[in-house]
């Protein structure tokens, strides 16, 4: 199983000595469209469906590390006090999970809205920046309802306005 689906791969391996990884490794060796991929395992005992399901898993965890740096900025910030950088990475982490956890149960519609890139395919699994922008704008949505509800609308709408443009500032 990779990514999900049972796939068939053409492969050849064998043991093989390297010292920096402590001496015997298996090799992986799979054909893939653009040529053969060499993979290794530094346990000689490990089977080749682990090792392509480990690299599989790598892959998620790679993406997760990209979402993580170009949605919320993760290692830009620059604070004086190593606690203070230590929490600021905390705090894209936890944020990160927060998306995803609040995106799990939501349509795939609501995620996902091409209306503005027409040419790109509405089937298309949602990014984490597509989920990051739904929960956006359905925090907004609330907001907007809450603003013109009760008594003291007006100045609701003012303190939203501020709170809007200082968003956008």
């Amino acid at each position: 199983m990779l990514y999900r689906e049972q796939v068939t791969k053409t492969y050849k391996t064998f043991l093989a000595t390297w010292p920096p990884a402590g001496g015997l490794v298996r090799v992986v060796l799979v054909q893939e469209e653009r040529g053969w991929v060499a993979y290794f395992a530094t346990d000689p005992e490990t089977s080749v469906a682990d090792i392509l399901g480990a690299v599989a898993a790598r892959s998620a965890i790679e993406q997760t590390f990209h979402d993580l740096k170009e949605v919320w900025g993760l290692g830009q910030q620059q604070l004086r006090h190593l606690w203070a950088n230590i929490g600021a990475y905390h705090l894209n982490l936890w944020m990160y999970t927060i998306v995803e956890i609040w995106a799990w149960q939501q349509r795939h519609r609501r995620l996902v809205n091409r209306e503005e890139s027409p040419w790109d395919d509405s089937e298309r699994r949602p990014s984490h920046a597509d989920r990051r922008k739904a929960l956006q704008q359905a925090y907004l949505e609330r907001e907007y309802q809450a603003a013109g509800q009760g008594r003291g609308q007006e100045g609701k709408f003012r303190r939203l306005a501020r709170r809007l443009l200082k968003i956008a500032a």
